[in-house]
């Protein structure tokens, strides 16, 4: 302290210069009339003057901004020592207004008496990102990214956004994103046009986005002159804090989004690359109406974060979109286009894939004509799901094809079968060793029916398979106890016929275990509900297909649901 009890430039510098000099934040030291007496050098970061300008000049000279509301604060803390925790205040830069953090506290001597003020200050955004930062983005974690849907995790990051961050959020992918596809390293102009975008993800303060020009999943206009092209051209967000429809030109060639914005007074900015592995899949449009705070670099480094972790998500979802679709379409060219029953029945299937969230399974259905008349009737399922199950899948129906030219009995032809499928994974698990990969099949289950229209028997073996279900000519459905077996791949016993009778007009269901089972319920349940379905009156196989299909709990369900219904045709 100087002689007379009252603080200097000496002083103060001597006491803070070891703990204040360096540090991040701003420090400023002002005596009892308010003339500023020591800064650091990072106060000067944060409002652009220099310690020179600064020392020796009151508040309303020595700082930017609102400095004449900054020196009121600044002479109550002086008169009544409380301190004045988080005043905002705002600044202007080249980029626009800053928004600043002030904290006062009031300097006293050893007898209390007041001697001046510290001022700390530190940009809003960082003060926000200080105390809620970490909690924001772990609850994002847990919030987005829940599915492996693109379109539904796109949503969950837009609703995430509102009101927390913005009134009104959008998220646009590209076409190759939302369909599974490989996206480009750099968006811009590709054959002279704009790579295509589709709405995935919107949110707003407002009932039914009235905001958004495009629903979720239209195609979105990207003028080329826009700062979403600028933004997905060079890969870096771009921060707006005072948008003027009236003021920014590329607004010229859009006056659709221009009216929108005028009509519902958007006036602060934010655009966000969504990038994750070197590629970039769309972009996040972040805008603020009723919130009349202005977007800071705050608040742009925490949108980065959380669009940062979305993208991550959001690739994952596209990666498996793109897997599933391979799987689909591999496994939808090894099932039968069609089904014919020839002579002997009237047959009719159908094939639903698993939900967007599961993937794709193996499940199979077939239909083989034999000797003398007789028809062979087939449903499988390979345990587990994707590319590699799809593959399985029609290994074992190749395999039954071939074996159905031997003419086997139904329990002979599924101990073949077993054996096949035992030498199969053993190729696989020699495959595992040598590329690191566990993909490869680890079980199937199956039913193989062949019925006779001459004595009018089914003859079947079940290898770990539901049980068919038999709708009788009286209008009653049955479910005949069959000699059961284990499922494909095990390779314990032989598998065994079971015969019954099938009059002309009955009706024999094969089904994979998705039609009966889900997991809110037992098998027990989706048995009944089957045998409900079937014994509906319907005009033909196919609306009784269609029926039973609808009877499913959940019209995403987690299992592919495989139904083959044959009828043996009247004698008159």
């Amino acid at each position: 302290m100087g002689p007379t009890g009252s603080l200097s430039e000496a002083d103060g510098s001597s006491g803070l210069l070891s703990l204040l000099v360096n540090s991040a934040l701003g420090f400023a030291t002002w005596d009892a009339e308010l003339r500023c007496i020591w800064s650091n050098a990072a106060l000067e970061r944060y409002d652009g003057i220099s310690r020179e300008r600064r020392l020796g000049r009151r508040p309303r000279e020595a700082l930017a901004g609102n400095s004449a509301e900054l020196e009121v604060v600044m002479r109550q803390v002086l008169a009544t020592g409380a301190c004045a925790i988080g005043h905002e205040y705002r600044v202007p830069t080249s980029k626009g207004n800053r928004a600043l953090s002030a904290c006062f506290v009031r300097l006293e001597d050893t007898e209390d008496r007041p001697i001046g003020v510290c001022l700390l200050v530190l940009g809003a955004g960082d003060r926000r990102r200080s105390n809620d930062r970490l909690n924001v983005v772990s609850e994002a974690g847990a919030y987005i990214g829940t599915t492996l849907n693109v379109m539904r995790t796109a949503q969950e990051l837009a609703d995430f956004m509102v009101p927390l961050f913005a009134d009104y959020v959008t998220i646009d992918l590209t076409e190759s994103v939302r369909l599974g596809e490989e996206p480009l390293a750099r968006l811009g102009l590709s054959y002279g046009r704009i790579p295509t975008f589709h709405r995935a993800g919107r949110a707003s303060i407002h009932t039914d986005i009235p905001e958004s020009l495009w629903a979720t999943g239209e195609v979105v206009y990207v003028p080329e002159t826009s700062p979403f092209m600028q933004v997905m051209s060079s890969g870096r967000s771009l921060l707006e804090p005072s948008l003027d429809a009236s003021r920014d030109t590329w607004l010229d060639n859009d006056p659709a989004r221009a009216e929108k914005i005028r009509e519902f007074g958007m006036h602060s900015l934010l655009i966000l690359p969504i990038h994750a592995r070197g590629v970039l899949l769309g972009v996040a449009v972040c805008v603020r109406t009723e919130n009349q705070k202005p977007f800071d670099e705050g608040d742009q480094q925490l949108a980065e974060e959380l669009v940062a972790r979305a993208a991550l998500s959001l690739d994952n979802a596209r990666r498996y979109t793109r897997e599933r679709l391979a799987a689909l379409t591999l496994q939808r060219s090894l099932l039968p286009r069609q089904v014919h029953g020839g002579d002997a029945m009237e047959v009719a299937a159908r094939y639903l894939p698993a939900d967007t969230e599961y993937s794709v399974g193996g499940d199979w259905f077939d239909v083989i004509g034999l000797s003398d008349g007789r028809l062979a009737l087939v449903v499988g399922d390979v345990v587990g799901h994707g590319i590699n199950a799809a593959a399985t899948m029609g290994q074992l129906r190749t395999a039954i094809r071939t074996l159905a030219d031997l003419d086997l009995p139904p329990g002979d032809l599924l101990t073949r079968l077993d054996r096949t499928f035992l030498r199969l994974i053993e190729d696989e698990g020699a495959n595992e060793q040598e590329i690191h990969s566990t993909a490869g099949p680890k079980g199937a289950t199956c039913v193989y029916a062949v019925y006779d229209p001459v004595d009018q028997t089914c003859t079947l073996a079940v290898a770990g398979h539901p049980p068919p279900a038999i709708l009788h000519t009286n209008g009653n459905v049955t479910f005949p106890e069959i000699t059961p077996g284990t499922p494909l791949g095990v390779g314990m016993m032989p598998y065994e016929s079971s015969q019954i009778a099938l009059p002309a007009g009955s009706l024999i269901a094969l089904y994979s275990d998705g039609l009966v089972e889900d997991r809110q319920n037992d098998i027990d349940v989706g048995m009944e509900r089957v045998k409900h379905a079937l014994a509906q009156p319907v005009d033909s196989l196919d609306d009784l297909c269609t029926l039973v299909i609808n009877t499913l709990p959940s019209k995403a369900p987690a299992d592919d649901v495989t139904l083959l219904l044959a009828r043996g045709f009247r004698v008159d």
